[in-house]
């Protein structure tokens, strides 16, 4: 299957990468500061947005990860380019 790498493709997985860095730089925080609730849920909340961003993306574009960790439809994804450190 084509992957037509259109404008909503790099939006799409530019939000993912705002997210991921976000979720990055709130883990290092917690590392140092496990008790701010506020931190907390802000983490808690952006998982779930990442989750969601991650479904779609993948339902739309093929799969972000490998290992068995993103449902790849048939045939076989993987061997279709770009792969989402591509582009």
């Amino acid at each position: 299957m084509a992957i037509t790498l259109d404008a909503a493709y790099y939006q799409r997985l530019q939000d993912l990468q705002a997210v991921d860095f976000a979720l990055v730089e709130l883990t290092l925080y917690l590392d140092t500061h496990p008790l701010d609730p506020y931190a907390l849920r802000q983490f808690n909340r952006l998982s779930q947005e990442r989750q969601e961003l991650a479904r779609r993306f993948e339902e739309l574009y093929g799969p972000l990860l490998q290992f068995g960790r993103s449902f790849s439809r048939e045939p076989w994804e993987w061997s279709q380019p770009p792969w989402p450190w591509q582009v």
